[in-house]
């Protein structure tokens, strides 16, 4: 079962309408030029490649708006399948014209958030449970709820959604703060009860954070050797997370740190989409 709430699909309707009137605009030509109106296609969503399989629905959504709601969903893998190359994702039947025009976008969603959870669950698996696997803020613009959907479905789990969900202390909070110290103690006044976690980048940096009553320590940029110092230093004070430098080769390693978290901006920020086709035929068939 996926932990969290699933894309609300109402309310993603406006933002997938927009990103239609992106590809569309007047209209597509092309396939008013060639296509007859009212002739019925089948559509098969198809693996490529090997992957975990995330916002499927979103992209049925999609086609239901180009399609004017006359859509059929013969079958559809749930969102968190691992398929292998050849695996149909899901079969629709519908306006062939209404399939052609919203093909690209329903791909370019769920070849992006297939291809984040798929990066998740590669971090995740390798991590062995020793390590949580968290995402960022490093997000495409206006998709976040997607692309962090897509990391949950990956197994790995939400770091802050925004800048208004969780204290974070980086480098240029303390210091405009007046040190570490000062900048939790203000933290903690404004926001009473929430977790407070501050950045550190360096052993040092850990330290002073840890002494100052930091709830979680974000080392940033570390070697291994000073994570497992760090580690050893903040003794248990703070819970640790790791970031910066980490990839699927340095996890192993990273995982016997001690550390409980790694946070990954590369799930979001640069993951390479799955590779899905769709695949439209049609028996010559009119509505």
């Amino acid at each position: 079962m996926i932990p969290g709430p699933r894309p609300d699909l109402a309310k993603l309707e406006p933002f997938l309408r927009k990103a239609l009137e992106e590809d569309v605009g007047a209209g597509d030509i092309t396939t008013e030029a060639t296509v007859p109106e009212g002739l019925v296609a089948t559509g098969t969503f198809l693996a490529k490649a090997p992957l975990v399989l995330a916002g499927i629905d979103v992209a049925l959504a999609v086609l239901r708006l180009t399609c004017d709601g006359r859509l059929v969903v013969t079958s559809a893998l749930p969102d968190g399948t691992r398929a292998e190359p050849g695996t149909v994702l899901a079969t629709v039947q519908g306006p062939a014209r209404g399939l052609l025009t919203g093909e690209r976008t329903a791909l370019n969603l769920v070849q992006r958030l297939s291809g984040i959870a798929t990066a998740t669950r590669e971090y995740v698996d390798t991590a062995a449970g020793r390590l949580e696997v968290l995402d960022t803020r490093k997000t495409t613009p206006l998709l976040r709820a997607l692309e962090k959907y897509a990391v949950r479905v990956g197994g790995g789990r939400n770091h802050r959604f925004g800048l208004f969900d969780q204290i974070l202390i980086k480098e240029n909070h303390a210091r405009i703060a007046g040190g570490v110290r000062r900048a939790i103690e203000a933290a903690r006044q404004y926001k009473p009860g929430m977790v407070v976690e501050v950045e550190a980048q360096s052993v040092e940096e850990a330290e002073e954070a840890a002494s100052a009553g930091a709830d979680i320590i974000l080392l940033d940029n570390l070697t291994t050797p000073e994570i497992r110092e760090a580690i050893r230093r903040i003794a248990g004070r703070a819970r640790v997370e790791i970031s910066g430098n980490v990839t699927l080769a340095r996890m192993p390693e990273l995982a016997t740190t001690g550390a409980d978290f790694v946070s990954i901006g590369a799930l979001t920020h640069s993951v390479r989409a799955a590779d899905i086709s769709f695949e439209i035929t049609t028996t010559g068939e009119r509505a």
